[in-house]
């Protein structure tokens, strides 16, 4: 194998020697300045370490998704499987029902497991089935129940903790969850008890399973567009990070100027400082993220949950981060360096500079919509977007802020003048440094241009994928579906002196016909109170034995039921659940008279779900009907004086029947995937949020600290420190007020275009306009108020002192 001196021509070969040896001299400078040396490496060691930690975290979702999706895969029962697949009884299979219940707003996944033989297989991450009366739970879950203020949940779950769910059971630190054990389960058609004799999804899933997993584009174009705008802005703190201390660094230089070294060799040694602070932010990234990754496993964000294990960073992307900080740090700094001219004697940039040109800051976001535009239009019927066009337009979009924003903060400030001597003194300072203070909002300005646009485009596209359910949720609060035959009467009385519950509606269905076997004419009844089937037909009066037929028919579209009301004539014999040839086994056939009192009535627009014609009270049919009725749902008004009347009703539905399950009435209903999106980028947002706090207070205390013997020698020569305490809040207000506009300016215009591309209807929702603003600029106000005590402790004479 050649060597490199072989490979290069010998002039060649010591111009690479030269250039590695001066930034070798700058990474010496800058672990061996000193104090101040070793201050500027802190700042800027922290400064790109909170920008690597957040790097290496997006370096870990994806790992994060699979892990939880293994595990998903893994612990997989659903229990809607064809008959043809169920397998026989034997020694490796168990029995199964569904038990998941909730707590306040958490979520539980609850299971009821027999094992059938020796040989059943265990739920990953559980040691043994629990004998009846017991369960095994997750840790989050145990903590639960041990708290004060679960006592309804301890009664909701009787049964005996003899273990825990291990890791590989759980797709979260924080997921509730537990196996109970049971007896006597009977795995009947139309039983939500099943027997299976694995866990897992099967290797030949549903095809219509397949098909509903398939991803809208629009969605896709959501979940790129979200990772580009949390990552936009990480980019941009990091670049601001290495040049910290940059003023003192170019005097610095300038007394390497006096001693001989060229221009060339200057913003070398000057990249060699800045590749020894992104190394350190490297170390310290590295750090941070260990320390996260720790304490993500023991929290909970939003909801979702992860273990510690499944955050580890992606190799690949892990060594693309470790390379890519120090080169993006030296060509950040040699890009710097291009406009400051280091003279033996002084740096130019301390004289009035000329002003920018605008020409060219407005080409990154007009390139940035070029590529946008041949995506406008496609909408979710046109295949999937263009990653490389989309990814390549929104980052140009948000990062031509930071070209924007120095000519902006630049003319506006050259602008101001008059005003209290704070104001003249921070206007002074943002005029002969104006390009400081902008890199400053940079950060900021991107991520809520952002937010912006990302507001805009969930908000413009919610009427997709939030539907209408026609539930009334200021008529029924809840609803109980139960897993077998409950008899009406009982079940209403249960639930109407239970706390909290104002009003219960029971009903049940069953089938009739004209003939015992394969009747020519049959339907469905619905059999309830005279309470409840008023909730489904208008009824002029009603007492129990009554019958009515409505003409309307709740959820279709015919108008009238002449068919069923020619069959149910007074004085004709009809048989509740008749026979039907093919069946496996034999209906009721439970002889029937259909009463004289028989009347037809009007269906209720707003019918409590899709009721049968024929509505019947309990005394009108023969007592040996009662085994052939099914329920079909308790309907529940709650009292909302009552706190926690919810989990008193999740109570009552797990004494009565522990498979049943209850619904809490919504009038929309939101699609998984879309709602899984928004939560993602809720999340994301608050780790972002989180390192924009962290880099603007640490750049904050670098701008401080590069001032301090200025601030000393105004106070020394009387100047109050109200003044000074007000004149450094202007010089951050300013910057950040014009940064703040322009990235609402951005955002919009970002947003606009996303709606245009989804064919979605553009539509300003101003107030989200005015959160996103208003969030960014409360993060900076905090910012600088924690920076207030160090800058009072700057603020003193004997900070004149030197070395």
């Amino acid at each position: 194998m050649s060597t490199l001196g072989e490979q290069l021509p010998p002039q060649r070969e010591r111009a690479w020697k030269r250039a590695a040896a001066d930034l070798a001299l700058g990474a010496r400078f800058a672990v061996s300045g000193g104090r101040e040396g070793w201050v500027r490496m802190t700042l800027t060691g922290v400064g790109v370490g909170l920008g690597v930690a957040l790097l290496l975290l997006c370096t870990a979702l994806p790992n994060v998704f699979a892990a939880r999706h293994r595990v998903e895969e893994a612990r997989f029962d659903n229990t809607f499987v064809s008959s043809d697949k169920v397998p026989p009884k034997a020694d490796d299979t168990f029995l199964i029902a569904d038990t998941d219940t909730t707590w306040h707003d958490d979520d539980i996944r609850g299971r009821l497991v027999e094992p059938e033989g020796r040989r059943a297989p265990l739920p990953p991450g559980v040691d043994g089935y629990p004998a009846k009366g017991e369960m095994v739970v997750s840790p989050a879950l145990r903590d639960l129940l041990a708290s004060d203020g679960a006592a309804l949940l301890r009664a909701r779950l009787p049964y005996e903790i003899t273990g825990t769910i291990g890791e590989s059971g759980l797709i979260g630190s924080h997921e509730l969850a537990y196996y109970a054990g049971a007896s006597g389960l009977n795995p009947t058609d139309g039983s939500p008890v099943h027997r299976l004799n694995r866990y897992g999804r099967p290797d030949s899933p549903d095809p219509s399973d397949t098909a509903s997993e398939e991803t809208d584009p629009v969605l896709l174009l959501m979940i790129l567009v979200v990772f580009v705008v949390l990552l936009a802005p990480v980019a941009v703190f990091i670049a601001a990070a290495v040049r910290f201390g940059g003023e003192r660094r170019d005097r610095r230089l300038a007394a390497l100027r006096l001693i001989g070294s060229d221009s060339r060799m200057t913003r070398r040694i000057a990249a060699g400082e800045a590749l020894a602070g992104a190394l350190l932010g490297l170390v310290v990234g590295a750090g941070f993220f260990l320390l996260g990754r720790q304490t993500l496993g023991s929290t909970e964000v939003l909801g979702v949950s992860v273990w510690p294990g499944y955050l580890d960073p992606s190799p690949a992307l892990a060594a693309l981060v470790a390379v890519a900080i120090p080169v993006a740090a030296v060509l950040v700094t040699l890009l710097a360096m291009r406009g400051v001219v280091v003279e033996p004697l002084g740096v130019v940039r301390a004289a009035r500079q000329r002003r920018r040109r605008l020409w060219w800051r407005l080409l990154p976001p007009l390139a940035g919509l070029a590529m946008l535009y041949p995506s406008i239009g496609k909408g979710r019927d046109n295949g999937d977007y263009n990653t490389y066009l989309v990814t390549g337009g929104v980052l140009l979009l948000l990062t031509g802020i930071t070209a924007l924003l120095p000519w902006v903060v630049e003319a506006a400030v050259d602008r101001l003048g008059k005003g209290p001597l704070s104001w003249q003194l921070a206007v002074r300072r943002l005029q002969l440094s104006s390009g400081t203070a902008a890199r400053m909002v940079n950060g900021i300005a991107v991520a809520v241009a952002g937010a912006i646009a990302l507001q805009m485009l969930f908000t413009g596209t919610q009427s997709q994928y939030v539907k209408a359910t026609g539930q009334d949720p200021g008529r029924v609060q809840m609803e109980v579906d139960f897993s077998d035959r409950k008899p009406l009467s009982g079940v209403e009385r249960a639930f109407t002196g239970t706390k909290g519950v104002r009003a219960a509606v029971a009903l049940a269905m069953s089938q009739y016909g004209d003939a015992r076997r394969d009747p020519k004419n049959t339907n469905g009844l619905t059999v309830g109170s005279c309470t409840a089937l008023r909730e489904l037909a208008t009824l002029p009066s009603c007492k129990d034995g009554d019958v009515f037929v409505t003409r309307t028919r709740s959820g279709y579209t015919d108008t009238r039921n002449d068919a069923e009301i020619a069959v149910v004539k007074p004085g004709r014999r009809l048989y509740i659940d008749p026979s039907y040839g093919d069946a496996t086994e034999r209906g009721l056939e439970a002889p029937w008279t259909v009463p004289a009192n028989v009347r037809v009535v009007d269906a209720r627009k707003d019918s409590l779900g899709d009721a049968n014609s024929l509505l019947v009270t309990p005394a009108a049919l023969p007592a040996e009907a009662a085994p052939a009725l099914y329920s079909a749902g308790v309907y529940l008004r709650l009292d909302p004086a009552v706190s926690g009347s919810r989990e008193y009703v999740r109570n009552v539905v797990a004494r009565i029947d522990p498979l049943a399950h209850d619904y809490s009435w919504s009038a929309t209903q939101e699609d998984a995937m879309y709602a899984s999106v928004r939560t993602g980028l809720f999340v994301g947002s608050a780790f972002v949020l989180a390192l924009i706090g962290a880099s603007l207070l640490v750049s904050q205390l670098e701008q401080l600290r590069e001032r301090r013997k200025l601030l000393s020698a105004l106070v020394a020569f009387g100047t109050r420190r109200r003044t000074l305490s007000l004149s450094v809040l202007w010089q951050t207000a300013l910057p950040v007020g014009l940064g703040l506009v322009l990235a609402a300016t951005v955002g919009v215009s970002l947003g606009t275009v996303l709606l245009k591309m989804t064919r979605t209807p553009v539509a300003m929702d101003w107030s989200s306009v005015l959160t996103m603003t208003g969030v960014g600029a409360a993060v900076v106000a905090v910012v600088t108020l924690l920076s207030l005590p160090p800058l009072l402790r700057m603020m003193r004479p004997d900070g004149l002192r030197t070395e």
